[in-house]
Protein backbone atom coordinates (compact mmCIF):
# COMPACT_ATOMS: atom_id res chain seq x y z
CA UNK A 1 0.00 0.00 0.00
CA UNK A 2 2.96 2.52 0.88
CA UNK A 3 4.64 1.50 -2.69
CA UNK A 4 1.21 2.46 -4.38
CA UNK A 5 0.74 5.64 -2.57
CA UNK A 6 4.30 7.05 -3.49
CA UNK A 7 3.36 6.04 -7.29
CA UNK A 8 -0.10 7.99 -7.20
CA UNK A 9 1.45 10.80 -5.14
CA UNK A 10 4.70 10.57 -8.01
CA UNK A 11 1.74 11.63 -10.87
CA UNK A 12 0.26 13.79 -8.86
CA UNK A 13 2.99 16.25 -8.06
CA UNK A 14 4.34 15.13 -11.80
CA UNK A 15 0.72 16.32 -13.13
CA UNK A 16 0.86 19.43 -10.93
CA UNK A 17 3.63 20.06 -12.57
CA UNK A 18 2.83 20.04 -16.25
CA UNK A 19 -0.47 22.05 -15.67
CA UNK A 20 1.46 24.71 -13.94
CA UNK A 21 4.03 24.75 -16.94
CA UNK A 22 0.75 24.83 -19.15
CA UNK A 23 -0.73 27.38 -17.50
CA UNK A 24 2.93 29.34 -16.95
CA UNK A 25 4.04 29.00 -20.13
CA UNK A 26 0.96 31.76 -21.85
CA UNK A 27 2.35 34.37 -20.89
CA UNK A 28 6.06 33.51 -20.46
CA UNK A 29 8.05 31.79 -23.32
CA UNK A 30 9.52 28.20 -22.53
CA UNK A 31 13.59 28.38 -23.21
CA UNK A 32 15.84 25.36 -24.66
CA UNK A 33 16.53 24.74 -21.41
CA UNK A 34 13.65 24.18 -20.03
CA UNK A 35 12.60 21.77 -22.89
CA UNK A 36 15.87 19.86 -22.15
CA UNK A 37 14.90 19.27 -18.75
CA UNK A 38 11.25 18.33 -19.28
CA UNK A 39 12.55 15.96 -22.10
CA UNK A 40 14.99 14.42 -19.48
CA UNK A 41 12.45 14.16 -17.08
CA UNK A 42 9.73 12.03 -19.11
CA UNK A 43 11.65 10.13 -21.40
CA UNK A 44 10.92 6.71 -20.55
CA UNK A 45 14.41 5.32 -21.75
CA UNK A 46 16.19 7.11 -20.02
CA UNK A 47 13.82 6.03 -16.98
CA UNK A 48 14.70 2.65 -18.25
CA UNK A 49 18.31 3.25 -18.05
CA UNK A 50 18.22 4.62 -14.61
CA UNK A 51 16.89 1.44 -13.41
CA UNK A 52 19.80 -0.05 -15.09
CA UNK A 53 22.35 2.13 -13.28
CA UNK A 54 20.45 0.38 -9.87
CA UNK A 55 19.94 -3.18 -11.08
CA UNK A 56 23.96 -2.61 -11.27
CA UNK A 57 24.61 -1.22 -8.41
CA UNK A 58 22.69 -4.01 -6.32
CA UNK A 59 24.24 -6.55 -8.29
CA UNK A 60 27.64 -5.02 -7.05
CA UNK A 61 26.45 -5.29 -3.71
CA UNK A 62 25.69 -8.53 -4.06
CA UNK A 63 29.21 -9.45 -5.27
CA UNK A 64 30.50 -8.18 -2.97
CA UNK A 65 28.46 -10.87 -0.54
CA UNK A 66 30.44 -13.46 -1.32
CA UNK A 67 33.29 -12.28 0.96
CA UNK A 68 31.79 -12.74 4.01
CA UNK A 69 30.45 -16.24 5.48
CA UNK A 70 27.41 -17.45 4.49
CA UNK A 71 24.77 -18.71 6.84
CA UNK A 72 22.15 -21.38 6.01
CA UNK A 73 18.99 -23.00 8.03
CA UNK A 74 17.71 -25.67 6.22
CA UNK A 75 14.93 -27.73 8.30
CA UNK A 76 12.24 -30.64 7.78
CA UNK A 77 9.59 -32.57 9.20
CA UNK A 78 8.38 -35.74 7.91
CA UNK A 79 5.58 -38.02 9.15
CA UNK A 80 6.02 -41.57 8.82
CA UNK A 81 3.33 -44.27 9.31
CA UNK A 82 5.26 -47.43 11.19
CA UNK A 83 7.71 -47.12 13.55
CA UNK A 84 11.12 -48.69 13.15
CA UNK A 85 11.52 -51.87 14.87
CA UNK A 86 15.38 -53.44 14.81
CA UNK A 87 14.22 -57.60 15.73
CA UNK A 88 11.67 -59.46 14.16
CA UNK A 89 10.53 -60.90 17.22
CA UNK A 90 11.97 -61.14 21.28
CA UNK A 91 15.87 -62.80 20.90
CA UNK A 92 17.59 -65.17 23.29
CA UNK A 93 21.15 -64.67 24.08
CA UNK A 94 23.16 -67.38 25.27
CA UNK A 95 25.10 -66.97 28.82
CA UNK A 96 28.77 -67.74 29.82
CA UNK A 97 29.84 -68.70 33.15
CA UNK A 98 33.93 -67.41 34.38
CA UNK A 99 35.51 -71.44 34.63
CA UNK A 100 38.10 -71.05 37.49
CA UNK A 101 40.12 -74.16 36.28
CA UNK A 102 40.62 -72.36 32.48
CA UNK A 103 40.61 -69.30 33.71
CA UNK A 104 37.78 -67.83 31.22
CA UNK A 105 34.32 -67.42 30.17
CA UNK A 106 32.94 -70.46 28.95
CA UNK A 107 28.56 -70.72 26.99
CA UNK A 108 26.30 -72.42 29.82
CA UNK A 109 25.35 -74.96 27.32
CA UNK A 110 23.37 -78.55 28.40
CA UNK A 111 26.00 -81.60 29.10
CA UNK A 112 25.06 -85.25 29.02
CA UNK A 113 25.60 -86.78 32.36
CA UNK A 114 27.20 -89.65 31.32
CA UNK A 115 29.79 -88.12 29.11
CA UNK A 116 29.80 -84.80 29.79
CA UNK A 117 29.55 -83.49 26.01
CA UNK A 118 27.40 -80.89 25.40
CA UNK A 119 24.26 -81.99 23.43
CA UNK A 120 24.05 -80.57 19.56
CA UNK A 121 21.02 -79.60 17.73
CA UNK A 122 21.78 -79.12 14.12
CA UNK A 123 25.64 -79.10 14.82
CA UNK A 124 25.15 -76.65 17.70
CA UNK A 125 24.97 -76.87 21.45
CA UNK A 126 21.86 -76.37 23.13
CA UNK A 127 22.17 -73.37 25.49
CA UNK A 128 21.33 -74.60 29.25
CA UNK A 129 20.43 -70.40 30.37
CA UNK A 130 19.83 -67.92 27.76
CA UNK A 131 19.34 -63.82 28.37
CA UNK A 132 15.81 -62.30 26.55
CA UNK A 133 15.74 -59.31 24.53
CA UNK A 134 12.31 -58.23 24.13
CA UNK A 135 11.25 -57.15 20.67
CA UNK A 136 9.64 -53.75 22.39
CA UNK A 137 13.22 -52.79 23.43
CA UNK A 138 14.51 -51.95 20.08
CA UNK A 139 11.09 -50.64 18.38
CA UNK A 140 12.10 -46.66 18.11
CA UNK A 141 8.72 -44.11 17.54
CA UNK A 142 9.17 -42.59 14.27
CA UNK A 143 6.23 -41.16 13.32
CA UNK A 144 6.94 -37.49 13.79
CA UNK A 145 10.17 -36.70 12.83
CA UNK A 146 11.95 -33.38 13.02
CA UNK A 147 15.35 -32.54 11.58
CA UNK A 148 17.19 -28.95 11.33
CA UNK A 149 21.04 -27.74 9.98
CA UNK A 150 22.26 -24.34 9.98
CA UNK A 151 25.53 -24.56 7.83
CA UNK A 152 28.03 -21.55 8.35
CA UNK A 153 30.34 -21.53 4.95
CA UNK A 154 33.31 -19.27 4.88
CA UNK A 155 34.80 -19.17 1.66
CA UNK A 156 39.44 -19.04 1.99
CA UNK A 157 40.47 -19.59 -1.69
CA UNK A 158 38.17 -19.66 -4.78
CA UNK A 159 40.67 -19.53 -7.16
CA UNK A 160 40.23 -15.54 -7.83
CA UNK A 161 36.86 -15.95 -8.78
CA UNK A 162 35.27 -14.01 -6.03
CA UNK A 163 37.37 -11.18 -6.90
CA UNK A 164 36.53 -11.27 -10.82
CA UNK A 165 32.73 -11.09 -9.95
CA UNK A 166 33.41 -8.03 -8.03
CA UNK A 167 35.52 -6.11 -10.55
CA UNK A 168 33.22 -7.11 -13.32
CA UNK A 169 30.22 -5.95 -11.12
CA UNK A 170 31.92 -2.77 -10.56
CA UNK A 171 32.73 -1.99 -14.38
CA UNK A 172 29.50 -3.19 -15.08
CA UNK A 173 27.94 -0.58 -12.96
CA UNK A 174 30.10 1.78 -14.71
CA UNK A 175 29.11 1.02 -18.08
CA UNK A 176 25.32 1.19 -16.97
CA UNK A 177 26.12 4.60 -16.32
CA UNK A 178 27.81 5.22 -19.21
CA UNK A 179 24.87 4.04 -21.13
CA UNK A 180 22.51 6.56 -19.13
CA UNK A 181 24.90 9.74 -19.59
CA UNK A 182 24.42 8.32 -23.87
CA UNK A 183 21.12 8.68 -23.51
CA UNK A 184 20.79 11.57 -22.04
CA UNK A 185 23.01 13.05 -24.41
CA UNK A 186 20.79 11.65 -27.35
CA UNK A 187 17.69 13.20 -25.91
CA UNK A 188 19.08 16.39 -25.76
CA UNK A 189 20.14 16.15 -28.96
CA UNK A 190 16.51 15.14 -30.24
CA UNK A 191 15.21 18.31 -28.09
CA UNK A 192 17.16 20.63 -29.82
CA UNK A 193 16.45 19.51 -32.89
CA UNK A 194 12.61 19.39 -32.95
CA UNK A 195 13.01 23.03 -30.57
CA UNK A 196 14.96 24.51 -33.58
CA UNK A 197 13.07 22.74 -36.34
CA UNK A 198 9.49 24.65 -34.44
CA UNK A 199 11.81 27.91 -34.41
CA UNK A 200 12.71 27.70 -37.98
CA UNK A 201 8.83 27.07 -38.72
CA UNK A 202 7.78 30.15 -36.92
CA UNK A 203 10.15 31.76 -39.12
CA UNK A 204 9.32 30.71 -42.15
CA UNK A 205 5.31 31.48 -41.42
CA UNK A 206 6.13 34.95 -40.44
CA UNK A 207 8.24 34.87 -43.81
CA UNK A 208 5.32 33.50 -45.84
CA UNK A 209 3.11 36.16 -44.43
CA UNK A 210 5.34 39.28 -45.38
CA UNK A 211 5.67 37.24 -48.81
CA UNK A 212 2.19 36.90 -48.74
CA UNK A 213 1.05 40.24 -47.86
CA UNK A 214 3.61 41.69 -50.57
CA UNK A 215 1.82 39.89 -53.16
CA UNK A 216 -1.60 40.61 -51.67
CA UNK A 217 -0.04 44.56 -51.82
CA UNK A 218 1.36 43.85 -55.46
CA UNK A 219 -2.23 42.61 -56.71
CA UNK A 220 -3.82 45.43 -55.03
CA UNK A 221 -1.81 47.68 -57.20
CA UNK A 222 -2.20 45.80 -60.19
CA UNK A 223 -6.32 45.57 -59.94
CA UNK A 224 -6.10 48.96 -60.17
CA UNK A 225 -3.76 49.60 -62.59
CA UNK A 226 -6.03 46.91 -64.76
CA UNK A 227 -9.02 49.61 -64.02
CA UNK A 228 -7.02 52.82 -65.41
CA UNK A 229 -5.73 50.88 -68.15
CA UNK A 230 -2.41 51.01 -67.94
CA UNK A 231 -2.00 46.62 -67.44
CA UNK A 232 -3.68 43.40 -68.81
CA UNK A 233 -5.61 41.44 -67.65
CA UNK A 234 -3.09 38.39 -68.28
CA UNK A 235 -0.75 40.44 -65.46
CA UNK A 236 -3.92 40.11 -63.02
CA UNK A 237 -3.89 36.43 -63.32
CA UNK A 238 -0.09 36.59 -62.72
CA UNK A 239 -0.41 37.63 -59.35
CA UNK A 240 -3.31 35.75 -58.35
CA UNK A 241 -1.84 32.79 -59.40
CA UNK A 242 1.03 34.08 -57.29
CA UNK A 243 -0.78 34.92 -54.57
CA UNK A 244 -2.78 31.53 -54.39
CA UNK A 245 0.36 29.60 -54.48
CA UNK A 246 1.65 31.86 -51.17
CA UNK A 247 -1.53 31.29 -49.71
CA UNK A 248 -1.05 27.38 -49.83
CA UNK A 249 2.69 28.00 -49.10
CA UNK A 250 1.48 29.76 -45.80
CA UNK A 251 -1.21 26.93 -44.78
CA UNK A 252 1.02 24.03 -45.48
CA UNK A 253 3.82 25.69 -42.96
CA UNK A 254 1.02 26.09 -40.88
CA UNK A 255 0.52 22.64 -40.93
CA UNK A 256 4.27 21.92 -40.41
CA UNK A 257 4.39 23.72 -37.58
CA UNK A 258 1.60 22.36 -35.95
CA UNK A 259 3.14 18.98 -36.35
CA UNK A 260 6.24 20.07 -35.06
CA UNK A 261 4.96 21.59 -31.65
CA UNK A 262 3.60 17.99 -31.45
CA UNK A 263 6.64 16.42 -31.73
CA UNK A 264 8.62 18.95 -29.50
CA UNK A 265 5.57 18.35 -26.82
CA UNK A 266 5.74 14.61 -27.17
CA UNK A 267 9.35 14.53 -26.98
CA UNK A 268 8.68 17.10 -23.09
CA UNK A 269 6.36 14.45 -21.88
CA UNK A 270 3.70 17.19 -22.16
CA UNK A 271 0.46 16.63 -24.05
CA UNK A 272 0.53 16.74 -28.06
CA UNK A 273 -2.26 19.16 -28.48
CA UNK A 274 -0.12 21.83 -25.92
CA UNK A 275 0.12 25.44 -27.01
CA UNK A 276 3.01 27.50 -25.92
CA UNK A 277 5.91 29.89 -27.34
CA UNK A 278 9.29 29.50 -27.63
CA UNK A 279 11.77 31.64 -26.32
CA UNK A 280 13.52 31.75 -29.70
CA UNK A 281 10.64 32.26 -31.73
CA UNK A 282 10.56 36.33 -31.64
CA UNK A 283 14.15 36.45 -32.07
CA UNK A 284 15.83 38.76 -35.22
CA UNK A 285 18.83 36.35 -34.97
CA UNK A 286 19.23 32.71 -34.11
CA UNK A 287 22.69 32.06 -35.67
CA UNK A 288 24.95 31.41 -32.37
CA UNK A 289 28.31 33.72 -32.33
CA UNK A 290 31.12 31.84 -34.09
CA UNK A 291 33.87 30.61 -32.04
CA UNK A 292 37.56 29.37 -33.34
CA UNK A 293 37.09 25.58 -33.32
CA UNK A 294 40.22 23.45 -31.83
CA UNK A 295 39.99 19.50 -30.10
CA UNK A 296 42.30 16.94 -29.08
CA UNK A 297 41.15 13.29 -29.84
CA UNK A 298 42.64 12.03 -26.75
CA UNK A 299 40.21 14.10 -25.20
CA UNK A 300 37.33 13.78 -27.62
CA UNK A 301 38.23 9.82 -26.76
CA UNK A 302 37.75 10.23 -22.73
CA UNK A 303 34.54 12.66 -23.11
CA UNK A 304 32.80 10.43 -25.28
CA UNK A 305 30.66 7.77 -23.78
CA UNK A 306 30.43 5.63 -26.31
CA UNK A 307 34.39 5.09 -25.72
CA UNK A 308 33.84 4.56 -21.91
CA UNK A 309 31.11 1.61 -22.40
CA UNK A 310 33.68 0.38 -24.50
CA UNK A 311 36.18 0.18 -22.07
CA UNK A 312 33.91 -1.03 -19.43
CA UNK A 313 33.22 -3.72 -21.74
CA UNK A 314 37.10 -4.18 -22.86
CA UNK A 315 37.77 -4.86 -19.31
CA UNK A 316 34.59 -6.90 -17.73
CA UNK A 317 35.93 -9.45 -20.85
CA UNK A 318 39.13 -9.41 -19.34
CA UNK A 319 37.99 -10.57 -16.07
CA UNK A 320 36.03 -12.79 -17.34
CA UNK A 321 39.27 -14.57 -18.59
CA UNK A 322 39.90 -14.57 -14.87
CA UNK A 323 36.75 -16.37 -13.90
CA UNK A 324 37.19 -18.59 -16.16
CA UNK A 325 40.79 -19.46 -14.81
CA UNK A 326 39.48 -19.78 -11.28
CA UNK A 327 37.50 -23.26 -12.67
CA UNK A 328 40.86 -24.42 -13.15
CA UNK A 329 42.73 -23.89 -9.54
CA UNK A 330 41.49 -25.18 -5.77
CA UNK A 331 39.23 -23.97 -3.83
CA UNK A 332 39.15 -23.72 -0.21
CA UNK A 333 36.54 -23.35 2.11
CA UNK A 334 35.85 -23.72 6.03
CA UNK A 335 33.00 -25.12 6.86
CA UNK A 336 30.75 -25.01 10.52
CA UNK A 337 27.85 -26.78 11.16
CA UNK A 338 24.78 -27.55 13.89
CA UNK A 339 22.43 -29.90 12.79
CA UNK A 340 19.35 -31.24 15.31
CA UNK A 341 16.76 -34.11 15.14
CA UNK A 342 13.78 -35.25 17.20
CA UNK A 343 13.79 -38.28 17.78
CA UNK A 344 17.29 -37.59 19.52
CA UNK A 345 19.61 -40.06 17.39
CA UNK A 346 21.98 -39.92 20.25
CA UNK A 347 19.93 -41.08 23.20
CA UNK A 348 17.72 -43.74 22.15
CA UNK A 349 15.68 -42.07 19.27
CA UNK A 350 13.90 -40.93 22.21
CA UNK A 351 11.09 -38.02 21.83
CA UNK A 352 13.19 -34.93 22.45
CA UNK A 353 15.28 -32.24 20.22
CA UNK A 354 18.83 -32.44 20.59
CA UNK A 355 22.13 -32.15 17.87
CA UNK A 356 25.62 -31.45 17.69
CA UNK A 357 28.67 -29.19 16.38
CA UNK A 358 30.65 -30.12 13.55
CA UNK A 359 33.68 -28.02 11.96
CA UNK A 360 36.09 -28.80 9.10
CA UNK A 361 37.04 -27.98 5.74
CA UNK A 362 36.31 -28.14 2.28
CA UNK A 363 38.89 -28.59 -0.25
CA UNK A 364 37.76 -29.15 -4.02
CA UNK A 365 40.89 -29.55 -6.70
CA UNK A 366 39.61 -29.68 -10.40
CA UNK A 367 41.10 -32.97 -11.90
CA UNK A 368 39.92 -33.50 -15.50
CA UNK A 369 37.17 -32.14 -17.25
CA UNK A 370 38.37 -32.55 -20.53
CA UNK A 371 38.89 -29.09 -21.74
CA UNK A 372 36.19 -28.08 -21.05
CA UNK A 373 37.60 -25.44 -18.35
CA UNK A 374 40.76 -24.27 -20.61
CA UNK A 375 38.46 -23.97 -23.73
CA UNK A 376 36.27 -21.58 -21.47
CA UNK A 377 39.33 -19.57 -21.20
CA UNK A 378 40.03 -19.69 -24.64
CA UNK A 379 36.77 -18.54 -25.77
CA UNK A 380 36.48 -15.44 -22.76
CA UNK A 381 40.22 -14.47 -24.58
CA UNK A 382 38.19 -14.41 -27.73
CA UNK A 383 35.75 -12.51 -26.21
CA UNK A 384 38.14 -9.94 -25.01
CA UNK A 385 39.96 -9.85 -28.69
CA UNK A 386 36.44 -8.68 -30.19
CA UNK A 387 35.99 -5.97 -27.36
CA UNK A 388 39.36 -4.60 -28.06
CA UNK A 389 38.63 -4.57 -31.78
CA UNK A 390 35.51 -3.07 -31.11
CA UNK A 391 37.00 -0.41 -29.51
CA UNK A 392 39.65 0.17 -32.16
CA UNK A 393 37.24 0.37 -34.78
CA UNK A 394 34.83 2.69 -32.53
CA UNK A 395 37.38 5.00 -32.18
CA UNK A 396 38.29 5.59 -35.93
CA UNK A 397 34.55 6.23 -36.78
CA UNK A 398 34.28 8.38 -33.94
CA UNK A 399 37.46 10.36 -35.05
CA UNK A 400 35.63 10.77 -38.81
CA UNK A 401 32.65 11.80 -36.89
CA UNK A 402 34.05 15.02 -35.14
CA UNK A 403 36.54 15.33 -38.23
CA UNK A 404 32.75 15.67 -40.32
CA UNK A 405 30.77 17.37 -37.28
CA UNK A 406 33.62 20.21 -37.64
CA UNK A 407 33.49 20.79 -41.12
CA UNK A 408 29.85 20.63 -40.85
CA UNK A 409 29.97 23.17 -38.77
CA UNK A 410 32.41 25.92 -40.51
CA UNK A 411 30.55 25.43 -43.76
CA UNK A 412 27.47 25.98 -41.34
CA UNK A 413 28.73 29.50 -40.68
CA UNK A 414 30.54 30.19 -44.24
CA UNK A 415 26.96 29.37 -45.69
CA UNK A 416 25.37 31.54 -43.37
CA UNK A 417 27.44 34.57 -44.32
CA UNK A 418 26.65 34.30 -47.82
CA UNK A 419 23.38 33.75 -47.01
CA UNK A 420 23.36 37.19 -45.04
CA UNK A 421 25.33 38.95 -47.52
CA UNK A 422 22.62 37.51 -50.31
CA UNK A 423 19.63 38.98 -48.72
CA UNK A 424 21.04 42.43 -48.40
CA UNK A 425 21.40 42.18 -52.01
CA UNK A 426 17.63 40.82 -52.49
CA UNK A 427 16.33 43.03 -50.44
CA UNK A 428 17.74 45.86 -52.47
CA UNK A 429 16.82 44.36 -55.65
CA UNK A 430 13.18 44.06 -54.21
CA UNK A 431 13.76 47.94 -53.17
CA UNK A 432 14.42 48.65 -56.58
CA UNK A 433 11.91 46.85 -58.24
CA UNK A 434 9.10 47.99 -56.48
CA UNK A 435 10.42 51.66 -57.32
CA UNK A 436 10.59 50.82 -61.11
CA UNK A 437 7.01 49.41 -60.97
CA UNK A 438 5.87 52.06 -58.94
CA UNK A 439 7.57 54.64 -61.39
CA UNK A 440 6.20 52.19 -64.59
CA UNK A 441 9.33 51.52 -65.75
CA UNK A 442 9.70 47.98 -64.89
CA UNK A 443 6.81 45.27 -65.37
CA UNK A 444 4.83 43.16 -62.95
CA UNK A 445 6.94 40.07 -64.00
CA UNK A 446 9.93 42.17 -62.82
CA UNK A 447 8.44 42.75 -59.40
CA UNK A 448 7.46 38.70 -59.13
CA UNK A 449 11.41 37.86 -60.15
CA UNK A 450 12.20 40.12 -57.47
CA UNK A 451 9.70 39.06 -54.63
CA UNK A 452 10.87 35.53 -55.20
CA UNK A 453 14.60 36.41 -55.11
CA UNK A 454 14.05 38.07 -52.00
CA UNK A 455 11.86 35.28 -50.43
CA UNK A 456 14.17 32.43 -51.24
CA UNK A 457 17.46 34.37 -49.91
CA UNK A 458 15.00 34.81 -46.57
CA UNK A 459 14.31 31.02 -46.24
CA UNK A 460 18.13 30.12 -46.99
CA UNK A 461 19.10 32.52 -44.19
CA UNK A 462 16.45 30.93 -41.88
CA UNK A 463 17.67 27.74 -43.22
CA UNK A 464 21.51 28.22 -42.52
CA UNK A 465 20.91 30.33 -38.91
CA UNK A 466 18.83 26.59 -37.48
CA UNK A 467 21.76 24.72 -39.31
CA UNK A 468 24.19 26.20 -37.60
CA UNK A 469 22.74 25.96 -34.10
CA UNK A 470 21.98 22.18 -35.29
CA UNK A 471 25.43 21.55 -36.17
CA UNK A 472 26.81 23.06 -33.14
CA UNK A 473 24.65 20.70 -31.25
CA UNK A 474 25.56 18.03 -33.05
CA UNK A 475 29.79 18.99 -33.12
CA UNK A 476 29.22 19.20 -28.77
CA UNK A 477 28.05 15.33 -28.92
CA UNK A 478 30.64 14.75 -31.37
CA UNK A 479 33.62 16.09 -28.97
CA UNK A 480 31.55 14.92 -26.12
CA UNK A 481 31.50 17.99 -24.52
CA UNK A 482 26.99 19.00 -24.67
CA UNK A 483 25.97 21.07 -21.41
CA UNK A 484 22.90 20.19 -20.00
Amino acid sequence: MKINGSIWAGRALLAAFLLSFLMGSAQQPVSLDSCRQMALKNNKQLRIAEEKVKGAGYTKKSARGAYFPGIDFTGSYMYNQKSISLLESDQYLPTKTFDLASQEYKYNVVTNPATGQPILNNGQPIPSTVAMIPKEAFEFDVHNVYAGLVTLTQPIFMGGKIKALNDIAGYAEKLAVSQKNTAEKEIIYQTDEAYWQVVSLVHKRKLAESYTALLDTLNRHVQEMIAEGVATQSDGLTVAVKLNAAQITLAKVDNGLALSRMALSQICGLPVNSIFTLEDESLERVAPQETPLSYNMEEVFKNRNEVLSLNYAAKIYEKKKNLALSDMLPKLALVGTYSFTNPNVFNGFKNEFDGMFSVGVMLNIPILHWGKNYNKIRAAKSEAVVAKLELADVKEKIELQVSQAAFKTSEAYRTYKMAVKNLEKADENLRNAQLGFQEGVLTTTNVLEAQTAWLEAQSEKIDAEIDTRLCEVYLAKALGTMKY
